[in-house]
């Protein structure tokens, strides 16, 4: 599982998702939009619809990529330890992808430990970041959400430990969604940093002309 307010999705995302599905050997990335994300200002977002729409667009045609609405047809914030209880339910192992400054931030989540407890943690270190898996911070998270196994580091082609939070150095591309919303408001091109169907939503529908409130 993916999670995130694809605010909008990029190639950054694409990349990492495809690579992080390589190097684990998964079955599936499952893309699953924040209808409301708790840590992010609403008058950011553009429209969750919106947002699931341009997800749908940009994973067409690779093969092992989905996109759940599953956050989108539940009421109030898009808490990670619902939509993992959820995608339990149909009994395959899960992963759980996040950033490594979101791992640090693990804690303020709502049940941490149960959303360790009911996926298996991959950690992705953003490139250029300091992430230290043996520093206090990561490892005070790692006791506080009671993982077993410390951190453990893929290897393409070799089997995965059979415990522990999961470190994948994936590709990464210097894209943020940030960025590419100041580029609508300028006017500017977003060629080469999404898919031109995303591209052509975002055109459509006039996402991010305005400045947030």
């Amino acid at each position: 599982m993916l999670g995130g307010s694809f605010n909008p999705i990029h190639y950054g995302h694409l990349l990492l998702a495809d690579d992080v599905l390589e190097q684990l050997g998964l079955d599936r990335v499952l893309f699953v939009p924040a209808a409301a994300p708790p840590h992010k200002p609403a008058a950011q977002l553009a429209p969750a619809t919106a947002r699931f729409a341009m997800v749908r667009l940009a994973i067409a045609g690779h093969p092992r990529f989905e996109v759940s609405d599953l956050e989108l047809r539940r009421t109030g914030p898009s808490y990670t330890v619902d939509t993992l209880q959820a995608l339990t339910a149909g009994g395959d192992a899960l992963f759980l992808v996040i950033g490594s400054e979101t791992f640090l931030d693990l804690l303020s989540w709502r049940e941490p430990r149960r959303v360790a407890g009911l996926a298996r943690l991959v950690v992705i270190p953003r490139t250029g970041s300091a992430f230290d898996p043996e520093s206090a911070a990561a490892q005070k998270v790692l006791r506080e959400i009671g993982v077993e196994g410390g951190f453990a580091r893929a290897e393409a082609g070799r089997p995965l430990p059979p415990a522990g939070v999961v470190i994948v150095h994936a590709a990464s591309l210097p894209l943020s969604a940030s960025e590419l919303r100041r580029r609508v408001r300028d006017g500017r091109s977003l060629a080469f940093r999404m898919p031109p169907a995303a591209i052509d939503y975002v055109r459509a529908h006039g996402l991010y002309r305005a400045e947030p409130a």
